[in-house]
């Protein structure tokens, strides 16, 4: 069964820890070798604990033995040095052509992040497979919904994903890619506590159109970024000060995202 998740925004009964609910009451090709970089992944995973309901959180603390999301969030990266998971490569992204939509295109035959999150998902849910084996899945699940939000894991199979658009990074050679995982968050600086604690406070309005949204509007709208950032730069470029002013807003937001969205599937999950 294909899982499509609709995240409807229903104040009382959406699942999130009591803090995040007043929160909201009172406001109304081939991936980067590290995708997001590891500030961005453990800062959407620190994001997400803070909306875990109380059932969730006691779920995932048996099932990680005490592991944070943050903490896990870079085990998908972390595993990639060993040749025995290789084959779980592919699933860091997806190439969709401009012109097509995702139920049209031939897939991978490695698999994508789509399959990836969905498979994630039905192993954490079975109760019958092993604790290893829906830890493993969860560790995985947390980092791949981290890697949707970054505009360029849905970028064009061509350049994999910006990572052949050489450009520099103030004096430092770089790519588009990397520019977006990880130059311009560690540029500010933050640690991963710091870039999840300032997040914008969102109102009801602003919550509705992040969670009332399936697996397959984040593929599409990951996509609609993906082409302002192919846009942003062209090979060769120096980028630096105006370019991280005008981005990270859109790379904090994605991160914002992603937590918000992983605690949902996470609330789900463990709902029963």
């Amino acid at each position: 069964m294909k899982y499509i998740f609709l995240f409807i925004l229903v104040i009382g009964s959406i699942g999130f820890s009591s803090s995040a609910s007043n929160e909201i009451s009172t406001l109304t090709s081939i991936a980067s070798s590290e995708d997001w970089g590891k500030t961005g992944h453990r800062a959407t995973g620190e994001i997400a604990s803070k909306y875990l309901s109380r059932k969730a959180r006691k779920e995932i603390d048996k099932l990680l033995d005490g592991q944070s999301l943050a903490e896990v969030s870079i085990y998908a990266d972390e595993i990639r040095s060993d040749s025995k998971y290789r084959k779980y490569g592919p699933w860091h992204y997806v190439n969709i052509p401009v012109d097509k939509r995702y139920e049209e295109i031939q897939k991978a035959s490695g698999g994508d992040i789509i399959v990836a999150i969905n498979t994630c998902i039905d192993k954490v849910r079975n109760i019958n497979n092993t604790k290893e084996e829906r830890a493993f899945h969860l560790k995985l699940l947390v980092h791949f919904i981290g890697d949707l939000h970054m505009p360029l894991h849905t970028g064009r199979a061509e350049d994999k994903g910006g990572n052949d658009i050489q450009v520099r990074w103030f004096d430092e050679g770089t790519n588009l890619h990397r520019v977006w995982d990880s130059d311009m968050i560690d540029f500010y600086k933050m640690s991963y506590t710091e870039l999840a604690r300032n997040r914008k406070k969102l109102s009801k309005k602003e919550l509705r159109p992040i969670l009332d949204s399936n697996l397959m509007d984040w593929v599409y709208e990951s996509r609609e970024l993906s082409k302002m950032v192919y846009a942003s730069a062209n090979k060769g470029d120096k980028l630096g000060y105006e370019y991280a002013y005008i981005h990270m807003p859109i790379v904090r937001e994605q991160l914002h995202k992603a937590g918000l969205r992983m605690a949902k599937v996470l609330n789900d999950l463990f709902r029963a």
